[in-house]
């Protein structure tokens, strides 16, 4: 796809969903919704449903939109002429009413699936919302359809800064377009939140795979970036374009609560340029190594409960969305074409001016994964963690993993290893092990207190640097069966006792098996005394992950729903690194979410 928030063909990004690549959306919607009409059609022309002597009121439609907010007021206008020119769908007039909401709160919504949507039609203004809205599995179905429009994401600066940094001449990549920004703090930078945003979460994105390329410390570049921005940021994309000094006297841009610079979309700053006079008018920067796209993917919600009216009529204005007359309703509001060209006039406007590369390819789309990582580096930085990490040392944990001629231990190991170079000096971890007696009648034991990475360790060297040999050292317990209910309810007792408010607390536990331990808790009794001692008012999720197929991922699920966490299965341990920020990030949006 290249052209698009994620990858065209998700069978290889590493989602692992199935979901169908976009150059065939369109046919897979249209080939359901045929199937369904080829038997309804002959019954609703004999019912007199499909009557064409009705009015348009009579016969109408009706389909309601939720559509991103930047993108809600064009499809609006293509929905309102709709209306007016009494387009029709099998004989039916399409009444289309749009809503403005955000993507976020979409997606989550649709996640949690505990309300049936009042909409049949989702417009995000990027894919990845669609894997966010199927990331439990259990909520509303949706099946995508055609992008609609795109709008790369960009550097936006008020004039002085844009001057100080060379524009429009200087070109950039995005990792030194943000050492620039950054330096001697030379321009005051903000971004939306991209826990919340598409635009701040790509970009991002697009910062560390540009860091990378650079080489060195690459990881340390990207968390200083990320803290940066976390001081400076707002809540959406709407949020931090008020955060921008607009007094062209200069006055405002010399206050130090104003930005200078802001991550924005190319049609954000178009929208705000249209209203803005003089030195109030934005400039952009295209980074050389390519801009990502947001791309407005149409997308049916629980397309199965759709009658086969409203799927004829919901395809139908996916249709007209596509049309030359939508297309230039698209365009001047500010947005590109599907496969991200626009006119000069449009980029002009917006604030881009040769010899930015703002007519090159978009960036090779970041992968699932890619933007998983991410997320759950920023919810890490944003908030440091502190995190006991519980792993299972029973004697199945030597058991080799196909394919792999390593122990489930062994490649466990190295995925711990991994994933602590994601974390920053401050954040906190701490590791316990556990097998049946490991610790006399004890079920675990501790083998690194929970201690701030960056601090020195008795010895020599830092914590992280003693809790890496740790991880390196552990070994299956010969004999050792799996002693999770007691260890759970220790783990969870002592994160509770040493919470540090101000930071991400929780207990991070990695087993391959079920309880074994006949001497321990029950399960149920467990479940009890978690609700019984939970505090919302001092968090400590549970983040379980079920390493291997003998794994009971429902099990802890179950145990850890009730502390605000979750339960995870990975088949291959190597996959742990990333499960443990999809955790980290799942849990602490969740916990953000419930204090608002």
């Amino acid at each position: 796809m290249g052209r698009h928030s994620l990858p065209d063909d998700y069978a290889t990004d590493g989602s692992g969903d199935g979901s169908p690549p976009r150059r065939r959306r369109t046919v897979v919607i249209a080939t359901m919704l045929v199937l369904a009409v080829a038997a309804g059609t002959a019954v609703a022309v004999q019912d007199g449903v499909l009557s064409f002597s009705k009015s348009c009121e009579d016969s109408a439609v009706r389909l309601t939109v939720m559509a991103s907010p930047d993108i809600a007021p064009s499809v609006r206008t293509v929905a309102d002429k709709a209306r007016t020119d009494e387009t029709q769908s099998d004989g039916h007039c399409l009444h289309i009413q749009v809503v403005a909401r955000d993507s976020y709160k979409v997606a989550d919504a649709l996640s949690a699936g505990t309300r049936t949507p009042d909409y049949q039609i989702w417009l995000p203004d990027s894919d990845l919302w669609l894997d966010r809205a199927k990331r439990s599995g259990d909520g509303i179905p949706i099946t995508p359809g055609d992008s609609i429009a795109s709008s790369p994401v960009t550097l936006a600066l008020v004039p002085s800064a844009a001057k100080a940094l060379g524009w429009p001449k200087k070109k950039y990549s995005w990792a030194e377009l943000m050492a620039s920004s950054m330096e001697s703090d030379k321009v005051r930078l903000g971004a939306a939140d991209p826990g919340r945003s598409a635009t701040g979460l790509l970009a991002l994105t697009s910062i560390a795979a540009s860091s990378d390329k650079q080489g060195g410390d690459s990881d340390t570049r990207v968390a200083a970036t990320a803290k940066l921005l976390a001081q400076r940021m707002s809540d959406g994309d709407a949020q931090v374009l008020e955060t921008l000094a607009q007094d062209s006297s200069g006055a405002e841009e010399g206050n130090p609560q104003r930005n200078q610079a802001v991550l924005l979309s190319e049609q954000a700053a178009f929208a705000h340029n249209a209203g803005a006079t003089g030195g109030g008018k934005l400039a952009l920067f295209y980074p050389k190594d390519g801009t990502p796209l947001l791309n407005y993917p149409y997308t049916l919600v629980d397309e199965k409960e759709l009658s086969t009216g409203e799927s004829r009529a919901a395809l139908r204005f996916m249709t007209l969305l596509g049309e030359e007359s939508a297309q230039r309703t698209l365009a001047k509001h500010g947005f590109r074409t599907t496969d991200g060209t626009a006119g000069e006039s449009l980029v002009s406007s917006a604030g881009g001016r040769k010899p930015q590369p703002y007519a090159t390819s978009p960036a090779t789309a970041p992968s699932a994964a890619e933007l998983q990582e991410t997320l759950g580096m920023w919810t890490i930085t944003v908030q440091s963690a502190r995190l006991t990490t519980v792993v299972d040392a029973s004697g199945s944990m030597a058991t080799v993993v196909p394919g792999r001629n390593q122990s489930r231990m062994d490649v466990t190991k190295a995925s711990l290893i991994q994933a602590l170079g994601q974390f920053t000096p401050n954040d906190e971890i701490g590791l316990w092990e556990f097998a049946t007696t490991l610790d006399g009648t004890k079920d675990y034991r501790r083998l690194v207190p929970t201690a701030r990475l960056g601090d020195p360790a008795k010895g020599g060297g830092t914590h992280r640097e003693k809790l890496a040999a740790a991880f390196a050292a552990l070994q299956p317990v010969p004999d050792g069966a799996t002693g999770l209910y007691d260890t759970t309810l220790a783990a969870y007792k002592e994160a509770q006792s040493t919470y540090v408010k101000g930071k991400f607390n929780a207990v991070v536990i990695l087993t391959d098996g079920s309880n074994q331990d006949d001497n321990s808790i029950s399960r149920s009794g467990l479940i009890a005394e978690l609700k019984r001692i939970a505090d919302p008012e001092r968090p400590v999720p549970l983040l379980a992950i079920a390493v291997g197929p003998d794994a009971d991922r429902e099990e802890v699920e179950e145990i850890a729903k009730v502390t605000g966490g979750g339960g995870y299965q990975v088949n291959d341990p190597a996959e742990i690194q990333a499960v443990i920020l999809q955790a980290v990030m799942t849990a602490g949006q969740a916990g953000r979410a419930a204090q608002e």
